[in-house]
């Protein structure tokens, strides 16, 4: 039977080089001389700290990250912003956590996405990914583009792939 997965895998590597650079760019900039900053990247929890001594800074900081991770492929869907927190001596600092795997809460909304539509697929959460599998290939590529139409609506950066016949 004809299946595909949905995932969301993260490539830290990737994410570890756009951070370097904003890191970079941070120390070249003129309008960041003289402002303490920092980005750092936890893998294990999966989180990005943006720490910065003018809460006025800190969505600049946020753009620059930004914009290296969107030129390194990685889709800004994938940032979850929490609040802004004030850290020591009138700095500020927000933890952005990072998606890398569909939770099951995600997966539940994208299958309930394609129930909806009324597609000859089913669905179902096997760890961090959703297979589909389906009778025939056109429903798994009708499924596919539904996703992709929806992805902004879930907000999970969805790969496909392990595509069978």
């Amino acid at each position: 039977m004809p299946s595909f997965d949905v995932s969301a895998e993260m490539d830290w590597q990737e994410m570890d080089n756009a951070i370097n650079q904003a890191n970079k760019e941070l120390i070249q900039r003129y309008d960041f001389k003289g402002i303490k900053t920092e980005i750092k990247l936890d893998k294990k929890e999966k989180s990005i700290t943006l720490w910065c001594s003018e809460e006025a800074k800190l969505e600049a900081l946020n753009d620059i990250l930004q914009n290296k991770l969107i030129k390194r492929g990685i889709s800004l869907l994938s940032l979850d912003y929490q609040t802004i927190e004030s850290a020591f001596g009138g700095s500020v600092r927000q933890v952005v956590l990072i998606q890398a795997g569909i939770s099951k809460e995600k997966g539940k909304e994208i299958i309930a996405v394609i129930k909806d539509s009324k597609l000859k697929v089913q669905a179902q959460i096997q760890d961090e990914q959703v297979r589909v599998t389906g009778k025939n290939r056109d429903d798994l590529q009708s499924a596919i583009g539904l996703l992709k139409e929806n992805q902004e609506k879930v907000k999970v950066p969805m790969q496909f792939g392990n595509f069978r016949d």
